[in-house]
């Protein structure tokens, strides 16, 4: 027992070292607690004022849609909370089987398949399709959970500079493979930049390879209908092979994720898929809201239409005012700081003094000297949210001598 804690003790120390670290490098982070609903106005714990939201993932502002929220009630009150089992037992539902017709669907696919998460989606494809003789080819900025997905399987792996198509070819060309497969984010999170699908569609047709996009910040919003990067790209749907996206951002902000793509693909995910095998089925209200969200972005595209304005209002603004922002006319609009403390500190007086609420990034989620704060902008902001915002910038920026 005394030797059990003596361990316990270093691992202990270690551990507050590191903490101690992040603390003094300005990386802590610091979870803010909201008391109210999801919006473009919220309301945070210790605060008696509101708070206009810049930092949620909440792009066509329906997270709290009165349509949204009486689909999942009613969801709640016929189906239940939940279903305390996997898909395959006893955890599919009528309405989940819907859910996955609706997706591959807007998607223009033969066939979709539901996860706890998009994580999950990206944690279970890689290792259910890709054995030792295959090889992925991944951008060196693809999200978390496609580096962590990728791991988990046993083919080669190649990470090929971001968006970098000649770095790729070089890839493609020397390496022989029974499956190519090529991974990538449709639009980076941390940037707001956008793959370069057709580049990326040539290549795959050149070596034989197959491609997986990533469309968890696209899809809802991004184009002119909301179907991601392969329309606001100009593509037709079957450039790319497989989708991997997200419930849990523009369709609903609940949670939730799925892969859609060929019937073959997706019943081999059914039967070998880990995430899919030994997680909870999705619960009922939130297929629901999922449900209705997605007729919400085909029977209302003035949300749309509203966020593409809203985002070409607050980039114009802002470099006028002499900031730098990041990204190719995304809803993701990455503020440049360059220093991690300096970042955080910003982001925290426009909480604290001018009631924008946004959060600074900086290392491990981007690179060093690379800190930002990253703005995201919704469809439920009105013209003088963002107005309101773009000046409390010019004030902050003026004040921390970045302007």
């Amino acid at each position: 027992m005394k030797f059990t804690q003596r361990c316990f003790n270093v691992w202990s120390e270690i551990i507050k070292n590191e903490l101690a670290n992040i603390g003094s490098a300005g990386t802590w982070k610091t979870e803010r607690v909201l008391t109210s609903t999801q919006g473009a106005k919220i309301k945070i714990a210790g605060s008696s004022k509101e708070k206009i939201n810049f930092c949620a993932n909440n792009y066509l502002g329906i997270a709290s849609n009165p349509k949204i929220i009486e689909a999942a009630k009613d969801a709640l009150t016929h189906r239940g909370a939940g279903l305390s089992s996997v898909r395959f037992i006893c955890g599919t539902q009528d309405i989940h089987k819907q859910l996955e017709t609706s997706i591959s669907q807007f998607h223009e696919k033969e066939d979709a398949i539901l996860y706890a998460s998009c994580f999950d989606a990206n944690a279970g494809i890689f290792e259910a399709l890709l054995k030792e003789e295959d090889a992925v080819f991944s951008d060196e900025l693809n999200h978390a959970s496609i580096i962590d997905g990728i791991r988990l399987c046993k083919a080669k792996k190649w990470r090929y500079k971001h968006r970098d198509m000649n770095d790729l070819e070089m890839l493609l060309k020397s390496n022989e493979a029974r499956i190519k497969l090529i991974v990538t984010d449709g639009v980076f999170s941390m940037d707001g930049n956008v793959a370069p699908l057709q580049a990326i569609s040539a290549l795959a047709q050149k070596y034989g390879a197959l491609v997986l996009v990533d469309e968890c910040h696209a899809t809802g919003f991004f184009g002119p209908t909301g179907r991601g990067t392969l329309e606001y790209s100009g593509l037709p749907p079957d450039t790319v092979h497989i989708i991997n996206s997200t419930l849990g951002k523009a369709l609903g902000g609940a949670s939730g994720g799925y892969t859609t793509g060929p019937k073959e693909i997706i019943d081999l995910l059914r039967q070998r898929s880990r995430p899919y095998l030994f997680s909870n089925t999705l619960p009922p209200p939130v297929v629901a809201s999922a449900t209705k969200a997605l007729e919400l972005v085909d029977s209302s595209p003035d949300i749309i239409s509203r966020l593409h304005a809203n985002t070409a209002m607050f980039r114009e603004g802002m470099k006028k005012a002499g900031f730098t922002v990041l990204g190719d006319g995304h809803p993701i609009c990455p503020v440049f700081i360059g220093d991690a403390k300096l970042a955080t500190d910003m982001a925290n007086t426009l909480i604290d003094e001018e009631d924008i609420y946004v959060i600074g990034f900086s290392y491990p989620v981007v690179p060093h000297g690379k800190a930002r704060i990253r703005v995201q902008i919704s469809g439920a902001h009105s013209g003088g949210d963002i107005k309101q915002a773009i000046g409390a910038f010019e004030e902050v920026g003026k004040k921390y001598k970045i302007i």
